[in-house]
């Protein structure tokens, strides 16, 4: 899947969830991601993330630089 496409879906789910304000929106993204994105698509996130997170929206920023620290992906194939 396309990195564009990636920030596409994340930035979707930060608009599903901020209006439950800030606190409660960036757990709730990591927590959606973590559940629902398999490991490829979560890797390459993490490595748009790593690359400068271009085109991220803050929360989502915020949700995946927390999530990319609690963790753990099997190697890429």
């Amino acid at each position: 899947m396309s990195p564009d496409r990636l920030i596409y879906m994340a930035n979707q789910i930060g608009t599903f969830f901020r209006s439950q304000g800030h606190d409660k929106a960036v757990p709730g993204i990591a927590d959606h991601i973590k559940k629902f994105w398999d490991p490829r698509m979560k890797r390459a996130i993490f490595a748009h993330l790593d690359a400068g997170g271009a085109g991220l929206e803050p929360n989502v920023r915020e949700a995946l630089t927390s999530l990319k620290q609690t963790t753990s992906l099997p190697a890429a194939p």
